[in-house]
């Protein structure tokens, strides 16, 4: 059993999706479903369920769960006891899309000489790592009740819609005017509030969307909606302000759209510290990208 197993083993356990888990893995989907089917030879069991469309954990696989993190935690530890690395890094999730913000929060961590180390992954396992002690806090969108965190709104994150130049108006793009395009987003089991809140604003506009093919990633999904038949999708403002307008532009929904991002942490942590500076360095991406 090789450590980079295990480590692929948690990434596809927490996104359940092997094009996903590749992705942020920085690598091809075959190295990982190879590397991962070679563990499960060498375990004797097999960790996923590939029986349906979507894979899912085996009992075996959700037992070997926590002992996987459990050495992923062991490694990072002996690795800072090696390296003589002084002080704690303070472990933060993040995810696509937090732009320029998340430049500023690292930034302001840095000029207090608070060392970071980010992480980005699935929503579901960010949360996951913070309330198994793996990550020190996560940002999140959207409203949360997981048991055992407390949630602090720390600013509130635009969404743009996304599509076609040729089909694009001048300006900004009434809601309702792309009810005969198809949309391209990601499943409610994914981002369940993004879609509740996409879906919720549609309906009130007098609207179901008919739902376009899925894409593994928003690079694919802009690709799709750039070459082929005219279709929509939302992206962070954040984030598109990043991109480059090409065949895909970018422009305001009327109504607006947007989600409240919030820093998740252990139920019961007191905010003083490297947790104050976090929140300090959080209002200030607040305040300079409003």
């Amino acid at each position: 059993m090789e450590l980079r197993q295990i480590q692929y083993f948690v990434t596809v356990a927490e996104v359940l999706n092997f094009g996903r888990a590749a992705e942020q893995l920085g690598m091809g989907q075959p190295g990982v479903s190879q590397q991962i089917a070679r563990l499960e030879r060498e375990l004797g069991v097999q960790l996923f369920d590939r029986s349906a469309r979507a894979i899912r954990l085996t009992e075996a696989g959700q037992r070997f769960l926590p002992a996987a993190r459990a050495v992923l935690v062991s490694v990072d530890q002996a690795r800072a006891a090696a390296t003589g690395r002084s002080g704690h890094a303070v472990r933060l999730g993040t995810s696509t899309g937090l732009g320029e913000r998340l430049e500023t929060v690292v930034a302001e961590l840095a000029a207090k000489g608070v060392q970071v180390e980010l992480v980005s992954t699935s929503t579901r396992a960010r949360l996951d790592r913070v309330r198994g002690g793996q990550l020190d806090a996560a940002f999140v969108r959207g409203p949360n009740e997981t048991a055992g965190l407390e949630f602090v709104p720390v600013w509130e994150d635009a969404l743009l819609i996304a599509l076609p130049a040729s089909v694009a108006p001048v300006g900004d793009i009434a809601l309702k005017e792309l009810s005969a395009l198809p949309l391209r987003i990601t499943s409610r089991r994914n981002n369940p509030p993004l879609v509740d809140l996409v879906m919720t604003a549609c309906a009130a506009e007098g609207f179901e969307p008919v739902l376009g093919p899925q894409s593994n990633s928003l690079q694919d999904t802009h690709a799709a909606i750039g070459a082929g038949t005219p279709s929509w999708t939302v992206i962070y403002e954040s984030h598109a302000q990043l991109l480059r307008e090409g065949r895909v532009v970018f422009r305001r929904p009327q109504p607006r759209l947007a989600l409240t991002t919030s820093l998740a942490v252990p139920a019961g942590t007191t905010v003083g510290g490297e947790l104050a500076v976090l929140l300090e360095a959080c209002r200030k991406a607040s305040d300079r990208f409003e």
